[in-house]
């Protein structure tokens, strides 16, 4: 699949703005940046084992996706603190 393809898939996909989680815990924020973290390094090892754009392009969404859920979990911390 080429990077033009799968960005033409991915944009007929609708943002629902619902987050899903592997495992859930007690803190619905912290599960989804622990997911998230873990799908970096993920990303990261194809990248950096398999250098192209198309898994570069996964490994930069996948930090996007991390840092939003850091954002969050900032957030949710400094409400409860």
């Amino acid at each position: 699949m080429s990077i033009h393809e799968l960005r033409d898939l991915l944009d007929q996909v609708a943002d629902t703005r619902e987050i899903v989680l592997r495992r859930p815990r007690t803190c619905a924020a912290y599960d989804a940046w622990s997911d998230a973290r873990d799908e970096t390094r993920i990303a990261y090892r194809r990248w950096a084992g398999a250098p192209a754009a198309e898994s570069y392009a996964a490994y930069r969404a996948a930090q996007d996706r991390e840092d939003a859920a850091q954002d969050s979990l900032a957030q949710t911390t400094a409400r409860r603190g």
